[in-house]
């Protein structure tokens, strides 16, 4: 090519830098023959060397090499389209004394300004290095790798290829300039052109006249030319490689002063490209690695929200109908069953997508009889199995896959999971494995509930049987022992007059102790009947002194009422809301010594102590001034059976039920209760009840 031209004391900048063709002018045949070359007739020198002349009507022409050392970088020569001028030895001479010194210059230039674009190469690979290390988001990556390459070479375009590890296709990913987006996605075939060269041998491969390389006709290159008016001249295409592997390919496209790529391109470009593949890698593992933590978090999330499902209700049934649902989900599955395995069979709990096929297992067991069952069960792993269309081997008419999931108490199967699908597919067992497990669980919880329901239930019956069966000769003995107090049989003395006495306060005792425990039990395994009806609040006041008055006359206590007027009439059952007025003034009169004072108060108010309860309630409390409680027995005080050590207390008979089937009672009615107490000062127990609507 022309390095500089000048025809007329007038620069041709046009006429620089372009590639001439082979054996195209004298310049190129005193280049490659290292000889100056003296002609006063140019053309026919032309002729004579047969070359091709690159000017026209030249007459005398003059050239010489351009030597630094032994190697020859050029040629420098003079012509002249005057035929009245001629050149001389002399000139020659001076021609050639002028080159001397201009190769020389040239090759300190050069050397100049190879080192300080190499310098600024180094310095830039630097930096985009650093910058590289500093993304591991892979499209962003990707788009600054080949921006930064195109950069560091100052080209007119470039290719990053990534290998499609199915196909080994080469697939434009990302691409700068001209035309670049409308080749994003497009595929070479594998070993083709020259990025696929440079897969296939492992290392950078340069070509400097495109036009000239085989089969360059077909190549994608030139389609892509002729699509976009881009004109590719020289390319230089170099492997991402990691540990052995190529992944892609680093390819530019035409230096943009228009000299060919060199060695020293291709040696900065590979090791740019070193540090590109592992940024690539590290990108592709951050990305992995996300996406499995992102895939672990959401199948945490969903595993809890399972488990929250699962241990919403400790029922059995909806325990199976959980599990099976969240599994046919997961699997994408179109029927299913979930059953607990017994020596007969499995014994079907839930089942979805059947229509009549188990209608025949409803109750009795299903034969442990297909393949993916017997070996879920004697493996005790889950099972895929992919059945022959032409064969019936599923329950579900059409079905191609079977999954069975067993369900596990410690080391024993207890139950498996049958899923079916019309279409053949692939799940991820191992989530369908840790379902199970959560399942496994929330059933043998839910089971164990029941266990303990049923126990409870039976309990209770006893308690009550029990209770009935004791309450009609206590009522006799009661009644006869106060009938003999009142001498309806005779006169009796003061020794007979205390033992009555005696068996009436433990009768009346046993009563209420009989009356708890029956209360309890109810309580326990929600039986305790409640009617519900608008209650007058002062009403209830009124009949709980009544009951308590002759107690409380006996220990020469006062009592005053504070219940405000007009009180709204609140939602409850009058009988238990009695109940617990009568137990908390019962324990007042109990522990509050003789001549003490007791308080019931009752008022309307916002519902400050349940935010989520009814918005207005009647507020009763029962104060009093005796021997209050301790911190230690506060914090007891609703246990069930609780009995204090205090030895003031321990004078008062009791059951240690009361308070807690007091609470119960209240709770059950959507109120709340609370206390405060002081030690040998008194105590005071609150309660809500809410208002009745109008």
């Amino acid at each position: 090519y022309f390095g500089f031209c000048v025809e007329n004391q007038q620069r041709l900048e046009e006429k620089e830098n372009l590639p001439l063709p082979y054996n195209q002018g004298i310049g190129q045949w005193v280049a490659r023959n290292g000889r100056a070359l003296l002609s006063q007739d140019y053309e026919q020198e032309c002729q004579r060397l047969n070359v091709v002349p690159t000017l026209q009507k030249i007459y005398a022409w003059a050239g010489v090499p351009l030597n630094a050392g032994s190697e020859t970088i050029g040629t420098l020569s003079i012509a002249s389209r005057d035929p009245n001028t001629s050149y001389t030895n002399k000139q020659l001479t001076l021609l050639r004394a002028i080159a001397n010194q201009t190769a020389g210059a040239i090759v300190k230039a050069r050397l100049l300004q190879e080192t300080e674009r190499r310098a600024k190469q180094l310095s830039m690979l630097n930096e985009i290095t650093q910058q590289l290390t500093s993304t591991l988001e892979h499209a962003p990556l990707l788009q600054n790798i080949l921006e930064s390459a195109v950069q560091i070479l100052d080209c007119e375009a470039g290719t990053l290829f990534m290998v499609d590890e199915d196909t080994e296709e080469l697939v434009f990913t990302v691409t700068v300039g001209p035309a670049a987006e409308d080749l994003i996605g497009k595929r070479i075939p594998a070993g083709k052109g020259i990025a696929g060269k440079a897969v296939e041998t492992r290392a950078p491969v340069v070509e400097n006249n495109t036009r000239k390389t085989k089969n360059w006709a077909k190549s994608t290159a030139k389609s892509t030319d002729e699509e976009t008016g881009f004109t590719t001249q020289a390319l230089l295409a170099v492997p991402l490689q990691v540990k052995g592997n190529v992944i892609g390919v680093v390819e530019v496209i035409n230096k943009k002063d228009g000299l060919p790529f060199v060695d020293g391109d291709k040696n900065l470009l590979t090791a740019f490209a070193g540090q590109a593949a592992v940024a690539v890698e590290n990108a592709r593992l951050y990305t992995l690695t996300d996406q499995e933590l992102n895939a672990r978090v959401e199948e945490l999330s969903i595993m809890q929200r399972i488990d929250r499902e699962l241990n919403a209700s400790l029922n059995t049934d909806r325990a199976m109908s959980t599990t099976l649902e969240w599994a046919m989900r997961r699997s994408q599955t179109d029927a299913g069953f979930i059953g607990n395995l017994e020596e007969d069979g499995i014994h079907i709990m839930a089942q979805e997508g059947y229509e009549h096929q188990l209608e025949y297992y409803k109750d009795k067991a299903l034969p442990l009889e297909l393949p993916a069952m017997i070996a879920a069960s004697e493996s005790g792993q889950p099972q895929t199995f992919h059945l022959n269309p032409a064969e019936q081997g599923g329950l579900l008419s059409g079905a191609k896959t079977q999954i069975v999931i067993p369900l596990r108490r410690e080391a024993n199967i207890v139950g498996l999971i049958f899923l079916e699908s019309i279409e053949k597919i692939e799940v991820d067992l191992d989530f369908l494995s840790r379902l199970s497990d959560h399942a496994a669980i929330a059933i043998a919880n839910a089971q164990l509930y029941a266990e303990v329901e049923a126990a409870n239930i039976a309990k209770s019956d006893f308690v009550s049987f029990v209770a009935h069966e004791l309450k009609n000769p206590m009522t006799s003995i009661k009644g006869y022992s106060e009938l003999l107090a009142a001498g309806a049989v005779g006169e009796i003395n003061k020794n007979q007059a205390n033992f009555l006495q005696t068996i009436r306060s433990n009768v009346i005792r046993m009563s209420t102790l009989v009356s708890d425990l029956n209360d309890n039990s109810k309580i326990e395994v929600g039986r305790l009947r409640m009617d519900f009806a608008p209650v007058d609040i002062t009403e209830i006041v009124d009949n709980a002194v009544r009951s308590t008055d002759k107690q409380i006359a006996e220990k020469k206590q006062t009592i005053s009422l504070e219940v405000a007027k007009n009180l709204p009439k609140v939602w409850a059952d009058s009988t238990r809301i009695e109940q617990v007025l009568v137990n908390f003034l019962s324990n007042s009169y109990k522990y509050t010594q003789e001549e003490g004072h007791i308080i019931i108060g009752a008022e309307e108010a916002k519902n400050e102590w349940d935010p989520e309860g009814a918005p207005k309630v009647v507020h009763i409390w029962v104060k009093d001034n005796g021997i209050g409680m301790t911190e230690e027995d506060q914090a007891k005080v609703f246990t069930k059976f609780f009995r204090s050590e205090d030895e003031k207390a321990r004078e008062a008979p009791g059951t240690g039920l009361g308070l807690n089937i007091t609470k119960s009672l209240i709770e059950m009615q959507d109120g709340r209760t609370w206390f405060e107490s002081k030690f040998r000062e008194g105590s005071t127990f609150h309660f809500t009840v809410p208002v009745a609507e109008k």
